[in-house]
């Protein structure tokens, strides 16, 4: 980091840990430690953070997500979370403006536009960034776990928003009155922030290379100070802090946002009009008492969720959504289903939360939820197994835990181990295997059937 020569004052300190502007200051840390940053820094001040590892995000990683997200086409041709600007100007059609496959990374991408806009300042956000790719989303998610260790999961997601260019265009992450703190982890090129704009007397700039965080409360605003004619490439990661908005966490529990529904224009709860049949209409005062046909469907949906039963399992759900995605909404699409064989042995690599709701059982792992017909005895001893990081036979399991298996694997949080012929056989009598003469199994599981040598 280089303070800006319009600043004043000398950084202070033999480890130059406090950089001074006119009427402001910054920290400096050497390293991320989330116990320090929270007692320190949350809520409270800006600091930077040099070179920090483990990186959150990966420039390569950013690049494929960047490709990715940008190529879904949306509702007019352009997906709804990219926004792109020529000389500060929106463009509702941006074209082939957008990254490419070809471009082969963000400085790769900066010299084809740089040729296609003959040097014309321009910026490219995407929002909504992490669901796009699940490596991406999985490294920022485990970044952030130790701050939410130390300061509370937030409820609201966190916005995650790529930005690239020659400058910045203002962002419009945050709801109207919703204060946010952002982090800016820097992938590429410069960051320059002002902070104090409006007083240029009392302001100051910060300036953040490669690997570098920089963070700020939500009471601060500072302003991005683009370099002409360079591009920096940088992740922005805002947390609501102020203006919680509960029309907005209605809207997440009625209706389930991933990143296909993200595609599509705000939904209608109800379901689309069927072909043929007007939209939402204000009755005229002769129409009598009878409502619109949307708005029928309307109240018909609304008086559903709300039974009790099927709003039990959608707070049991939305609640089990919540603790494992992280702090990181909406998650990226699951994977295929996994399919094993009696020779497959398999381990968690994600903690796997479950409750009961309406009779019910739902367990859950990044973000993602699904029912099982397990009895919840079994279903309590085979997370067991699996939550305390041992390996598991699939041998020993029934149908339905093998159902179980194949979701998680689809979740992301399970991994294939080895086949059970290729390891050693275990002294007759150990723990999880049968003995001789006996029709004794690993005690809690659900077995398929007990084995006798």
């Amino acid at each position: 980091m280089r303070e800006d020569p319009r600043a004043a004052g000398p950084a202070s300190g033999a480890a130059a840990d406090v950089e001074q502007g006119q009427q402001g200051q910054l920290d400096r840390l050497a390293r991320l430690d989330w116990q320090v940053f929270g007692e320190r820094f949350w809520d409270r001040q800006p600091v930077l953070i040099e070179s920090v590892a483990p990186a959150p995000f990966d420039a390569h990683e950013a690049f494929e997500t960047a490709v990715a997200t940008a190529h879904r086409g949306g509702p007019f041709g352009v997906t709804p979370y990219a926004g792109f600007a020529v000389g500060g100007a929106p463009q509702t059609d941006p074209g082939d403006f957008l990254p490419q496959p070809r471009d082969g990374s963000y400085p790769g991408y900066h010299q084809r536009l740089v040729r296609q806009l003959s040097g014309e300042p321009y910026s490219l956000s995407l929002q909504a960034f992490h669901a796009f790719h699940h490596p991406l989303w999985a490294r920022e998610r485990a970044f952030f776990a130790g701050l939410w260790a130390r300061v509370g999961q937030p409820v609201p997601s966190a916005f995650t928003t790529l930005v690239h260019g020659t400058y910045e265009q203002p962002l419009a992450e945050a709801l109207p009155r919703q204060r946010v703190a952002t982090f800016l982890f820097v992938l590429g090129g410069r960051q320059r922030m002002r902070f104090g704009a409006a007083d240029r007397g009392a302001s100051f700039t910060v300036e953040a290379d490669p690997g570098d965080l920089l963070y700020w409360p939500s009471h601060l605003s500072p302003v991005a100070e683009p370099y002409a004619g360079w591009a920096s490439t940088g992740v922005r990661v805002s947390v609501v802090r102020e203006g919680r908005q509960a029309a907005s966490e209605l809207y997440d529990l009625l209706h389930d946002v991933t990143p296909e529904t993200l595609l599509r224009p705000d939904p209608d709860p109800a379901g689309a009009a069927p072909p043929g049949e007007e939209g939402l209409l204000v009755p005229d005062a002769e129409a009598g008492t009878e409502l619109p046909a949307p708005l029928e469907r309307a109240l018909a949906h609304f008086r559903a969720a709300g039974a009790r039963g099927p709003l039990e399992e959608r707070v049991a759900r939305q609640s089990l959504r919540h603790w494992t995605a992280g702090g990181f909404r909406p998650v990226p699409l699951p994977a295929p289903r996994g399919r094993f064989g009696d020779d497959d042995v398999v381990r968690a690599t994600e903690r796997v939360l479950w409750t009961e709701a309406a009779g019910r059982r739902l367990f859950s792992a990044c973000g993602h939820v699904a029912a099982t017909e397990l009895p919840a005895a079994d279903l309590s001893a085979v997370l067991r197994v699996l939550n305390s990081g041992r390996p598991l036979p699939v041998r020993e399991l029934t149908p339905a835990a093998r159902g179980l298996l194949a979701e998680l694997t689809a979740f992301r949080a399970l991994e294939r181990l080895r086949t059970r012929r290729s390891l050693t056989a275990p002294a007759p009598g150990s723990p999880g295997t049968c003995t001789p003469g006996t029709r004794r199994c690993r005690p809690g599981l659900p077995h398929v059937r007990c084995r006798t040598a």
